[in-house]
């Protein structure tokens, strides 16, 4: 038997199946862990502020650092002479703050803030975050932060060129972004909706009605007929107690209740960027026919150095010398029986021998044909 061109595809595609589960049995799910209530959500706050004690900050070049440094010293009762001009700030640097506000997060609670330069800042390592307020999408204040930012890395750059004109530097890490634990105190709360109605709103993580159906289901053999009722595919809406500790009682027994493992829409995602490619259990193929060749060009450049003829006052010149190299396989033409399961899908897959990223394109190629049985997503 011929060996695969390509064995390792064999051993990416078998070690995804394995992971995928492909033999394993039905098991039940909670419902906390396909379905969320409506409104319970984090909420986005941003901010622009100001990191100080660095060892190099913005360059004089970044304009609105110095503007803001000085506004901010307006602000603490201190002025700067009219004729003066901005201050020449050598260790300060402008960030914005990013944030995510929990549900039902309450004044006076703690929560974690990024902050990253967008001036020119090597680093924001061990510098401090002067008051910041953070905004919501309304424009409302509901958070401030301060203190001193975290950096899980390291620098280092040489002080001189080298004769190739390039400094010797080394980095660990991404050093213009930083976090600070508990750097921000919540100061307003964002109402929440969920003591509005006689009813509470299930959205589901993905859209599919026989979930949604099931969920429903689940809810009226638990709770009583007409107790749950599916709106769409994604949605269920379910009559709950209007007392408040009774509703958080029941939204707690509600999100535990066991749901039968339902077999999910079948979807082939495809991430262009890194090659990678996942399949769910539901995937199936057709019966198709592939052709498949792979072309290969390698150039390969050799340097040639010129000596000029003795007392010709000529100068040494270097050239490069490009190989150019075309090899193009024979293609072949693999015919694809019906794969209903998995397993038959990764061992038809395997027959074509090919890397992750010409699988991309054949994938597409045998949806666009109509014998992909499954949703093709490109991220």
């Amino acid at each position: 038997m011929k060996a695969l061109p390509y064995p390792h595809i064999v051993h990416w595609l078998l070690a995804l199946a394995i992971v995928l589960g492909m033999a394993a049995p039905a098991q039940a799910v909670r419902l906390k862990e396909i379905a969320a209530v409506q409104g319970v959500r984090s909420n986005q706050l941003s901010g622009y502020g100001l990191v100080v004690g660095l060892d190099k900050g913005d360059s004089a070049s970044v304009r609105f650092t110095a503007q803001t440094m000085q506004n901010y010293l307006q602000q603490m009762g201190i002025s700067l002479p009219v004729d003066a001009g901005a201050p020449q700030l050598k260790n300060v640097a402008a960030v914005v703050v990013t944030a995510q506000l929990p549900a039902f997060a309450q004044p006076g609670q703690s929560i974690d803030v990024t902050v990253s330069s967008i001036g020119d800042a090597p680093s924001v390592k061990g510098g401090t975050l002067i008051a910041t307020p953070l905004r919501g999408a309304d424009g409302e204040i509901y958070a401030m932060a301060q203190g001193n930012v975290v950096v899980p890395g390291a620098g280092a750059a040489g002080g001189r060129a080298n004769t190739a004109g390039d400094r010797s530097s080394v980095q660990v890490n991404h050093l213009r972004a930083g976090r600070i634990p508990g750097g921000a105190q919540v100061e307003r709360t964002v109402p929440t909706p969920l003591h509005d109605s006689d009813t509470i709103t299930l959205n589901l993580n993905a859209s599919d009605f026989q979930t949604a159906r099931k969920v429903a289901q689940a809810i009226n053999a638990r709770g009583g007929a007409n107790t749950a009722t599916a709106l769409d595919g994604r949605t269920v809406q379910v009559r709950a107690p209007q007392d408040p500790g009774a509703r958080v009682n029941f939204i707690a027994e509600l999100e535990e209740l066991q749901l039968p493992d339902s077999s999910p829409a079948a979807k082939v995602v495809i991430n262009a960027r890194t090659g990678s490619i996942v399949l769910n259990q539901a995937v199936t193929l057709g019966p198709c026919a592939i052709a498949h060749g792979n072309l290969s060009i390698t150039i390969s450049e050799t340097p040639v150095i010129s000596q000029p003829n003795p007392l010709s006052l000529g100068t040494t010149v270097s050239v490069v010398k490009s190989d150019i190299a075309i090899q193009a396989d024979a293609g072949r033409v693999i015919n694809v029986p019906p794969s209903p399961l998995l397993s038959d899908v990764v061992r038809a897959l395997n027959s074509l021998g090919v890397t992750p990223q010409d699988l991309l394109a054949i994938l597409q190629a045998i949806k666009a044909a109509g014998a992909l049985n499954a949703e093709l997503e490109v991220i």
